[in-house]
């Protein structure tokens, strides 16, 4: 990348900041985001004993930031585009300080709960990002920052999980949130002084309607799902959770489609290229989240088995380390190929790749380095699907959509890692061995996981090829187009 500014300065006003700064802060915040996701993933085993709660009732430690994230992510994205990103940006930023800092003070399950819930407010911080990026980094410039800004997921998930292990295994675990609360105060500065606000706004009534119905069909939708195993797929909370949501989110689609303002324009994400790179989304979240359950297990389950590896937690932090490393790296050859061929071939290419890794981890999963090798090259595709699917969504909305509809993109890869647990929750249950006089899962139950993982990837693959050919590029938001998009001064 080059140093030019993001935006040449009009007379009498200081120059803007350059955009490698903008990009590298946008990026930082992005990291502290993605690790705030993998920081509890460590003690999980022991909140029942620190929080003096039963297992069903700490696992909404995890539950609660799963369902924060759903309802904000869409929620934040529309309020972005309406009175400001970096507005929007910063706010979400304080709900993971202030979630990170009642995780740090709690000592019980309900303030723990409610510290989740507040850090998973701040899931939409990436998608926000790479809406900002649209608005001041120059056209040349912006495929790879888009692309950088999408990678800082896999990163920051790659890179959380070995520093939490480290952490709980030599502190107290209440420094894992105090650490994660300091990193927020870090990236909170860092955007106040580096990013600019744009002046792409849409302004207007927010959808209070629209918000509350996609915020009550998400919660019943992903509740079903995540809850399920638990509570029975067959009983009558599941099933119930299951029909409310089919009929809110019907509800809620016949409200957004008559809605002067709506929430999500339903009508911009029928648009062929909107559409399918969503569907898409869906698989890839689906698919990714397979390598991100199968490798941990296999990893530490008993050597005895004779599939397991019998390593501890920060062994699979260390094997699943360099996989942000390639993805980061990955994201500068997906840009190059974005901007020879476009986005669409970029995710075509990505999920191919990540369908490779999975074949190779039916037949290499005995070795620490078979999965090593294994999580690099799934890795690599992830790089090249992160970075083409905001680039594809950006290409195919107005200037003045970018948060909203980055953030339903977003919405839509959590929605497929959600149904990929369930899914994969219910094959290992099914197919198990037994070890110690216990049920563990059996290694052909990994080996379906799997292969279910690489079909997903090549659905990915499927549906990208609607997708119209070579996918409109998206480029920097233009002067022109900030009238058109009438900016609101804040």
């Amino acid at each position: 990348m080059s140093d030019a500014p993001a935006r040449p300065a009009a007379a009498g006003t200081p120059a803007p900041p350059r955009s490698n700064a903008v990009v590298a802060v946008l990026a930082l915040a992005g990291i502290v985001v993605s690790l705030m996701q993998t920081l509890v993933i460590p003690i999980v085993p022991e909140l029942p004993k620190l929080l003096d709660a039963p297992a069903s009732d700490t696992a909404w430690a995890v539950t609660a930031t799963l369902l924060a994230a759903a309802v904000a992510t869409p929620v934040v994205g529309r309020l972005g585009d309406m009175v400001g990103k970096r507005r929007m940006l910063l706010t979400s930023i304080v709900l993971l300080i202030s979630g990170s800092v009642v995780c740090a003070l709690a000592d019980s399950l309900v303030p723990m709960i409610i510290g989740r819930a507040l850090q998973g407010l701040s899931a939409a911080v990436v998608p926000l990002g790479i809406s900002i990026l649209r608005d001041t980094v120059s056209a040349e410039k912006l495929a790879g920052s888009t692309a950088v800004m999408s990678a800082s997921l896999g990163v920051g998930g790659a890179l959380g999980l070995p520093t939490a292990a480290f952490i709980a295994d030599n502190w107290n675990w209440h420094i894992l949130f105090w650490t994660s609360a300091a990193l927020g105060v870090v990236a909170f500065v860092l955007v106040l002084l580096v990013v600019p606000e744009s002046d792409i706004r849409v302004g207007g009534r927010f959808d209070l309607v629209g918000s509350l119905g996609l915020s009550a069909g998400l919660v019943s939708l992903l509740l079903a799902v995540s809850k399920g195993g638990d509570w029975g797929w067959t009983s009558g909370t599941t099933l119930g959770l299951g029909a409310a949501a089919v009929l809110i989110l019907l509800a809620w689609g016949w409200w957004e489609l008559r809605a002067k303002q709506p929430l999500v324009d339903l009508r911009t994400t029928a648009k062929r290229q909107v559409l399918f790179t969503n569907l898409a989304s869906i698989a890839l979240g689906f698919s990714m989240f397979a390598m991100s359950l199968v490798l941990p297990q296999l990893l530490q389950l008993p050597e005895q088995t004779g599939y397991g590896l019998g390593r501890s937690m920060l062994t699979v932090g260390l094997v699943l380390a360099p996989q942000g490393l390639v993805m980061m790296v990955m994201s500068a050859v997906s840009a190059g190929i974005t901007k020879a061929k476009g986005p669409k071939v970029t995710l075509m290419i990505g999920s191919l790749i990540v369908a490779t890794g999975y074949g190779l981890n039916i037949l290499l999963m005995s070795e620490v380095w078979h999965l090593v090798l294994v999580s690099c090259v799934i890795g690599a595709g992830v790089g090249f699907t992160y970075g083409a699917l905001p680039a594809l969504i950006m290409g195919a909305v107005d200037p003045s959509q970018t948060g909203s509809a980055n953030s339903l993109n977003t919405l839509m890869r959590s929605l497929g890692t959600s149904f990929a647990s369930a899914v994969a929750g219910v094959i290992l249950a099914q197919m198990t061995t037994e070890y110690g006089g216990f049920a563990l899962p059996a290694e052909n139950g990994f080996k379906v996981v799997m292969a279910i993982g690489a079909g997903a990837a090549l659905a990915a693959f499927l549906l990208a090829t609607f997708i119209p050919k070579r996918g409109a590029a998206v480029t920097a938001a233009a002067p022109e187009e900030a009238q058109e998009a009438m900016p609101v001064k804040a």
